[in-house]
C-alpha cells in the first residue's frame, strides 16, 4: 500500500501552521519519507484571534471556527500549488485546540474541516480528539500511534510544544501522558520581555531560579497523579499563570526552565529510559536541553531538523491514512479509553 497524505498540525504555542506532506508505504511495516515541509506563521490579526479564542462568546467562535476552516484549506491549496503536488490522496488537519476539557467530557480543535474540504477538493480527515474524550479518554496524547508505527526502534518519544509529553513502552503496551508545560509559559514571558520566545534558552540563563516558587510547581497535584492524564490552556491559567505575578520575568524564566527540565528527568530515570527521541520546537531551547542532560543518564537524540519541526504533522498524516482505511489510529494505554479505536471526521 502506498498513500501520499498531508498533516496539519497548529500547537499551542501558536508558532504557525505546520503542513507536511508525506509518502507512506506499508509492507510488513510503515516507511515514510517527508517530500515537503514548511510552517506558515500566522498573520498578526490572526494570531491574536486564536490566542483570545477561548474567552471568544460562542457566536464569534463559531464563526472563527469557519473561517479558520477556510485559512486551513487557502493555505494547504497553496502549498500543493506551490510544490505542483498531484498525487495528495488526503488531508489530515489536527486543527487548533481552544479548550480540552477531558473531565469534562469535551475538547475543541477548530477549524472546520469541511471548510478544507471545499477549498482543495480533496478528502479530510478532522477532529481526531472529541471520541476519544467522549469514550471517556483523555482525548490525548494521540501521537504514540505514529511512535509506534515509525519511531519504534527508541526507548521513548518526547515533544517538547507548548506542553512536553513523552510516549514509550511500558510493560507490553505504548503508554503516553503530558509531563509539563513548557512553551505556552515561555514564550509569554518571553513576550513580556519584548521577544517572541527565548532564543535557545538565553533569556533564562540569565535569570535566577525562584527556589520558593519551584517548589510550588513542583508540588503541584498533577505532577503526582498516574497517566494517562493530558494538560490543557487551562490548567496553566488556574496552576501557572497566577503564581508568577510577583516574579521578575528572567526569574521567572529561569524557574520555570527549571521546573520543565526536573520533570522531565524525573520520567526518563522513573522509566530507565536508555534513549530518546526529543522533537519539537522546545529542542531549540539549548540551555533547557543542558539541564535535562545533566539531570539524567539517558541519551537524548536530537534528529534531523525535519524531523523536530514536523514530526506532529507527520503523525497525524499517519493517522489521517489510518482513518481512511479504518485501522486503528488512537491507543487506549496512551489516552485512557476503553479500548483501541479509529477516531477522526472524514470530509
Amino acid at each position: 500500500m502506498i498513500f501520499h497524505a498531508i498533516g496539519l498540525m497548529s500547537g499551542t504555542s501558536l508558532d504557525g501552521l505546520d503542513i507536511c506532506f508525506v509518502k507512506f508505504e506499508k509492507h510488513d511495516f510503515w516507511r515514510f519519507e517527508i517530500i515537503k515541509a514548511e510552517t506558515v506563521s500566522y498573520s498578526e490579526n490572526l494570531y491574536n484571534q486564536l490566542k483570545k479564542a477561548i474567552d471568544l462568546p460562542a457566536e464569534q467562535l463559531l464563526q472563527l471556527h469557519s473561517e479558520y476552516g477556510f485559512f486551513l484549506g487557502k493555505t494547504v491549496k497553496g502549498f500543493i500549488e506551490k510544490y505542483e503536488l498531484n498525487n495528495v490522496d488526503l488531508i489530515a488537519s489536527h486543527g487548533h485546540t481552544v479548550y480540552h476539557q477531558p473531565q469534562n467530557k469535551f475538547t475543541l480543535q477548530i477549524g472546520d474541516g469541511r471548510a478544507v474540504k471545499l477549498e482543495t477538493g480533496i478528502p479530510v480527515v478532522y477532529d481526531f480528539r472529541s471520541q476519544d474524550v467522549l469514550m471517556g479518554g483523555n482525548g490525548a496524547p494521540l501521537v504514540p500511534i505514529g511512535d509506534e508505527l515509525l519511531f519504534s526502534e527508541y526507548d521513548a518519544c518526547l515533544n517538547l510544544g507548548g506542553f512536553s509529553n513523552i510516549s514509550l513502552r511500558s510493560a507490553g503496551k505504548r503508554i503516553a501522558f503530558d509531563i509539563a508545560p513548557v512553551n505556552i509559559i515561555l514564550n509569554k514571558l518571553a513576550q513580556d520581555l519584548g521577544k517572541d520566545f527565548d532564543e535557545s534558552g538565553n533569556l533564562a540563563r540569565n535569570g535566577n531560579i525562584n527556589e520558593e516558587l519551584l517548589s510550588a510547581l513542583n508540588a503541584l497535584p498533577f505532577y503526582h497523579q498516574s497517566h494517562p492524564k493530558s494538560l490543557g490552556v487551562e490548567w496553566c491559567n488556574e496552576n501557572i499563570f497566577p503564581r508568577l505575578e510577583n516574579v521578575d520575568s528572567l526569574d521567572a524564566l529561569a524557574t520555570i526552565t527549571e521546573h520543565a527540565a526536573h520533570q522531565i528527568a524525573e520520567v526518563i530515570n522513573n522509566y530507565c529510559l536508555k534513549n530518546v527521541l526529543f522533537t519539537g520546537g522546545g529542542t531549540y531551547n539549548d540551555y533547557l536541553i543542558e539541564k535535562i542532560r545533566n539531570k539524567t543518564q539517558a541519551e537524548i537524540i536530537i534528529p534531523e531538523k525535519e524531523i523536530i519541526d514536523y514530526k506532529e504533522a507527520l503523525i497525524f498524516a499517519l493517522m489521517g491514512v489510518l482513518k481512511l482505511n479504518n485501522e486503528i489510529n488512537v491507543l487506549a494505554s496512551a489516552t485512557g479509553s476503553p479500548y483501541n479505536h479509529s477516531s477522526g471526521i472524514i470530509a
